[in-house]
């Protein structure tokens, strides 16, 4: 059966659906409907579905915003980056083909121009994650000088595993001391081993040793939590050595305050790590670099956001959320009833009750104000300070009437 089109699909002419979702964004309370089981025969028209999806969408969401959150490594994004995700949604431009995204090429080049130097880095390109930002630079390391195998702590992201499986690449685990971080005590013979540091792990925050960077054949460092403190001129000396790293790391949607999926990779040497991650076909261009075929503009938003914050205003809401954890971490300390696992170092705290389970305390507060981590085998409470927007003293006010 032929399906008859008019000249002028509205499909793909918004008029005023666009403002129709946006006022749904500010809707409060929303009643849902059940969606559909089956892929529908008929469709019931944009605006319908707008009206269908909302309360899902928007009104069964994690609200990352909300002042007594704090507690993953999700901040809320800025709204400027909304607008120039959508001009990217209706452009659909492919950073591989440079006759369709020629704008789009350069926006991410200017990004890596600015950024780069605070790492120590000179060139890169962004990735959907820094899942695949790691992966990147251990297949650099792979094929740029040889590296047969992967050494990084305990505490490494599950990523790091991952790659080096994937790449077919040996993996040595690294027990951690007293302070989350990859122990040099233990580290062996890495004269011909990829030695990945961490940034910012996961449960805690910690950052490996970077005077360690530059030991081993390749060093990576996954800054994906962290790397945006090198941007802050109060504590940018707690990464002090990546500059010595072959490739860094960092999740744009993380401390970049940037929609998800947003990563940077960058090296050291961007001509020898191209020349070893790039790939040509008769279809192409120029080589397409890295593991992704197909991309899209991520670097529009971040562009946008640097330019209406400047450097000053992103490290502006970085520091706030660092001081959110200091304070926080200082309260916690004076309480009699609250083990603390550590002063944070990188706007994550880890505590854990001693009159009651993690579990129990967890429940009494406000959903999605705090995560969990497993350390020493004990479930310990877990913030990240990560939403500029929280309220820090409701916060502590919520966990004193909790912990009495």
């Amino acid at each position: 059966m032929s399906v008859q089109m008019s000249k002028k699909d509205q499909s793909f002419s918004p008029d005023a659906g666009l403002e129709h979702g946006i006022n749904l964004l500010h809707q409060v309370s929303f009643e849902t409907e059940n969606l559909p089981k089956k892929c529908p025969n008929s469709g019931i028209g944009e605006l319908k579905t707008l009206d269908l999806l909302a309360p899902h969408v928007l009104g069964r969401a994690a609200r990352l915003d909300r002042s007594d959150v704090l507690a993953h490594m999700d901040p809320p994004t800025p709204w400027i980056t909304w607008v120039a995700a959508l001009w990217n949604a209706s452009l659909n431009q492919n950073l591989l083909h440079p006759a369709t995204s020629p704008f789009a090429i350069d926006a991410e080049k200017l990004v890596f121009d600015w950024l780069t130097p605070f790492f120590g880095m000179n060139g890169g390109h962004m990735c959907s994650g820094s899942t695949l930002a790691n992966l990147t630079s251990l297949w650099a390391a792979r094929d740029a000088v040889g590296i047969k195998r992967v050494v990084a702590s305990k505490a490494s992201h599950l990523s790091i595993k991952k790659s080096a499986r994937i790449l077919g690449l040996t993996y040595e685990e690294i027990p951690t001391n007293s302070k989350g971080q990859i122990d040099s005590e233990q580290l062996k013979n890495i004269s011909d081993a990829c030695l990945v540091l961490t940034a910012g792990t996961t449960a805690t925050g910690s950052i490996d040793s970077l005077k360690l960077a530059g030991q081993a054949k390749w060093t990576h460092v996954d800054a994906a939590w962290a790397g945006p403190l090198c941007l802050s001129p109060t504590h940018a000396h707690l990464l002090e050595g990546i500059e010595k790293a072959d490739s860094v790391s960092v999740s744009a949607h993380k401390w970049f305050f940037q929609p998800k999926d947003s990563a940077l990779v960058m090296f050291r040497d961007l001509k020898k790590a191209n020349s070893a991650i790039s790939f040509g076909g008769g279809y192409l261009t120029s080589s397409n670099i890295g593991v992704q075929g197909s991309r899209g503009a991520a670097a529009i938003p971040l562009l946008a956001t640097l330019i209406a914050w400047g450097r000053d205003g992103l490290v502006q809401r970085i520091d706030r959320t660092m001081l959110m954890a200091t304070k926080l971490a200082e309260k916690l300390s004076n309480k009699k009833r609250v083990a603390l696992w550590a002063l944070p170092t990188t706007g994550v705290t880890v505590f854990r009750p001693l009159t009651c389970s993690t579990d129990e305390l967890q429940k009494r507060l406000p959903e999605g104000m705090f995560s969990t981590c497993i350390l020493d085998d004990e479930n310990w409470l877990r913030s990240v300070a990560a939403n500029p927007l929280a309220d820090i003293d409701e916060i502590i006010s919520i966990i004193d009437d909790e912990i009495y």
